[in-house]
């Protein structure tokens, strides 16, 4: 109900954020014994998470990463193993606003990095962001329904990012003709997770 009365006082909102708990956080993994499971360790778990999102609260209303923020709501969730995450809503003003695929461009990539010039970030994507294999790569894949991909990967490769159906862009994704050995398999941008 609170979403709603935001989208009816400010407009639709901009940015939808998933933000997830990594159990490989250097705060979490030095507090645990060899033994230890992280989804066993609740209290830990919400506390480091806790505080990686008031840090993410920071950067977005006082540091203003995406512009000028309107409204925003978040929602933590716990997923069945145990790990929350958090959802955002924001809002932002009108200077602000994502009108244009540049602006896109600004915030979201469905591409991978260049290796050499951000091999950290590079080595980011391929650990964190890169979907499958499934499909023909991999049919057992428990994303698989119907002999396809629920979520439609692999994506469509596109030279620039364009609005698509009801307002949902379609993120540039080009064919570089460059892929990484992901689970076995190698993979490209139509792999990448925006």
């Amino acid at each position: 109900m609170d979403a709603i009365a935001l989208v009816q006082h400010f407009g639709k909102p901009d940015i939808f954020m998933t933000m997830k708990c990594n159990p490989s956080w250097p705060k979490i993994k030095q507090h645990l014994f060899p033994t230890d499971e992280t989804q066993n360790m609740p209290d830990l778990i919400s506390r480091v998470f806790r505080a990686k999102v008031e840090e993410m609260k920071t950067d977005i209303l006082k540091r203003n990463i995406f512009g000028k923020v309107a409204a925003y709501m978040y929602t933590i969730e716990f997923q069945k193993r145990g790990l929350p995450h958090a959802h955002f809503l924001i809002i932002l003003t009108d200077d602000y606003k994502l009108l244009t695929p540049e602006a896109y461009d600004k915030f979201v990539c469905a591409e991978l990095p260049d290796p050499d010039s951000n091999s950290y970030l590079h080595k980011l994507v391929i650990k964190h962001m890169m979907h499958g294999p499934c499909g023909n790569l991999d049919p057992t894949n428990s994303c698989m329904k119907r002999n396809e991909c629920k979520f439609k990967y692999p994506k469509n490769f596109a030279d620039e990012t364009t609005k698509g159906k009801n307002s949902y862009p379609i993120y540039r994704r080009r064919n570089i003709g460059k892929s990484v050995k992901v689970r076995k398999k190698f993979l490209d941008n139509s792999w990448v997770v925006p």
